[in-house]
């Protein structure tokens, strides 16, 4: 970015000087017509002695219009062809601007999504494990004990995880992998949460359910982006539904770390907010930690599934569609990159 602003920036100082020098030929040649008419009147005064200074009088006025008119016409065309050499460059500069802000607001949700498509992963996988199938087929303590350490186990492992339930067919909790941090999380009803009954739903252990970021009141108030799937008898992908495995995504942190994490230099950092927005352009995660599931963006997505336009605070705005990854088709999010224009300064 830096080239073509540099370009843009050179222009527009050959446009001050050259309007400067411009002005600077004007004073001479208009001091030197004063001079000419003064040479013009004394040389009438003197008569025929006069004439032969006279006629120099005359040759200097004409140069001095000659120039006159040659510095009329640089003025016009020069200030013509600046003009439009700096409109190009500002649109060379938008351009460029737009394009490069699209490309990392890609990057952001292609990250997200390869982030997200293992966490589709994780719970199809541990769905199967033996704990979870027995903690649901032998609805014993014992069995729901085993599964809590299991899940502990797990947790000790993935360390980007809040927490791990498995709930009965009817919605009941029945074991946890962190009791010690969320010992309320047993017992607790999910039978009517969207992500329990279309993980109870699902026709066979290839698919899986996801729930919007929310705020999980029974885990401390984090947000979270819950995934879920049906444990099955047998750990088997076309078992009969026992139950549910829910997992649950510690949000904040790791979406933090991808938007504030791209590509920018001081300067850029400081007029640029990285985003993720939801389908309904809502926000998510924000490099400036403000309007998180509150603010609604202004995005004119017209342009496709990616592109850039200018909002109506005159600031850039570059976004891209998710587009999913591997079995994982996305949510409909967006990456979303707003730049103010270098210079501007609002509060």
């Amino acid at each position: 970015m830096a080239a073509p602003e540099r370009i843009l920036e050179l222009s527009q100082a050959v446009y001050r000087v050259a309007t400067d020098k411009i002005r600077s030929i004007k004073e001479v040649t208009g001091t030197t017509r004063i001079l000419s008419l003064n040479a013009l009147i004394e040389a009438t005064r003197a008569g025929d002695a006069g004439r032969g200074f006279a006629v120099v009088a005359n040759e200097v006025k004409n140069v001095s219009n000659n120039i006159n008119v040659i510095t009329q016409a640089l003025e016009k065309e020069l200030a013509g062809a600046i003009q439009d050499l700096m409109h190009l460059g500002e649109t060379i500069v938008q351009e460029l601007r737009g394009s490069r802000l699209t490309d990392l607001a890609l990057n952001m949700i292609e990250i997200i999504d390869r982030n997200l498509y293992e966490r589709s992963c994780d719970v199809r996988w541990w769905a199967t494990d033996s704990a979870m199938v027995d903690c649901l087929s032998k609805a014993t303590a014992a069995a729901a004990d085993h599964a809590c350490k299991r899940l502990g186990v797990i947790l000790d492992s993935y360390t980007v995880y809040l927490d791990l339930w498995v709930a009965g067919a009817d919605g009941r909790v029945v074991a946890n992998g962190r009791p010690d941090r969320y010992p309320g999380a047993i017992g607790i009803d999910v039978g009517q949460e969207p992500w329990f009954k279309d993980a109870m739903a699902a026709r066979d252990g290839n698919e899986f359910s996801v729930a919007d970021v929310a705020v999980n009141p029974h885990l401390g108030n984090a947000l979270v982006a819950t995934y879920a799937t049906a444990i099955r008898e047998g750990g088997e992908v076309t078992g009969r539904p026992l139950g549910v495995l829910g997992i649950f995504f510690d949000w904040s942190p790791q979406a933090q770390a991808v938007v504030k994490g791209v590509r920018l230099s001081d300067e850029e950092r400081a007029i640029t907010r990285c985003l993720l927005v939801d389908q309904n352009h809502r926000i998510l995660a924000a490099s400036d930690d403000a309007g998180i599931l509150a603010e609604m963006l202004e995005i004119d997505t017209s342009s496709g599934d990616s592109g850039d336009h200018l909002d109506s605070r005159g600031d850039t705005v570059g976004y891209a569609l998710t587009p999913g990854y591997e079995t994982y088709r996305g949510l409909g999010w967006y990456g979303v990159i707003v730049q103010r224009p270098h210079g501007a300064d609002r509060h």
